[in-house]
């Protein structure tokens, strides 16, 4: 099976900071972590591969050369290749943008690694909580979905998938190809081995540019392709300390009230 995850590297969002003038998320110097969801996506990956250890996961990540890191931490727990899709020309866009040069790149990378089984995203980003670059890539790709995926199993020519639904969980079955999003099972996912990571260390990744998609529609990327424009972008102020109300019998409010 050749199953394809979808990763994002975003900041931690414990330490972020907002560009007064640009009202964009400042990057440099923040830390970063691969997105908590996408990490489900791989550990989903993961267990099928336990199970069929023909499978081939690997991993794609759009965003600066410092995304690099997160696909190497992807390698060091599961993932057998990565590759990074990169460039000026893609900076600054939404989630459409971006979905649509995932899914031309995704075509590029089917080239060399063979057409995917399924794809896996996590259901949306920390950072920006859409939940639309997945659904999206499958709709540009001509994919069936299934989305809010806790567990999946792979069936034949199909996939059993649990999905958290608001009335309680239900089983989809989805036919092959097709894309699957994921949130928070019930287990948590794997760590990366010292063996798996030394390796992860030293790999070359692959960079895909918007040259390297002679196909691509330019004038769907980047801000000018983007038809959502943010406004404005703060962080929350920090609430200071409550004031603690001193309890009071029926009577003594009673009193209070009548005066």
């Amino acid at each position: 099976m050749n199953i394809l995850v979808c990763v994002k590297q975003v900041p931690d969002t414990t330490e972020i900071k907002i560009n007064p003038e640009t009202n964009t998320l400042m990057r440099e110097g923040v830390p970063s972590i691969v997105n908590t969801f996408d990490g489900f996506a791989l550990e989903a990956a993961a267990r099928i591969k336990d199970k069929d250890p023909d499978t081939k996961i690997v991993v794609v990540s759009m965003g600066p050369e410092q995304a690099k890191a997160a696909l190497k931490e992807c390698l060091a727990i599961a993932a057998d290749k990565a590759y990074l899709v990169s460039g000026r020309p893609f900076g600054g866009s939404d989630t459409l943008a971006t979905s649509y040069i995932l899914s031309t790149a995704i075509k590029k990378i089917e080239e060399s690694e063979g057409k995917f089984d399924a794809i896996f995203c996590g259901k949306q980003a920390i950072d920006g909580d859409t939940a639309q670059v997945g659904p999206e890539i499958a709709e540009h790709l001509d994919l069936p979905q299934v989305t809010y995926a806790l567990e999946i199993e792979a069936d034949g020519e199909r996939f059993k998938v649990l999905k958290e639904g608001q009335d309680g969980n239900m089983v989809i079955g989805v036919k092959m190809p097709c894309l699957v999003t994921f949130t928070k099972p019930s287990f948590d996912p794997r760590y990366p081995t010292i063996k798996r990571k030394m390796a992860a260390n030293k790999a070359q990744i692959p960079t895909i540019t918007c040259a390297d998609l002679p196909d691509i529609d330019t004038s769907r990327i980047g801000l000018k392709g983007s038809p959502t424009h943010v406004k404005k972008s703060f962080v929350p102020q920090k609430k200071k300390g409550g004031v603690k109300i001193k309890e009071e019998t029926n009577e003594e409010s009673a009193v209070k009230l009548a005066a």
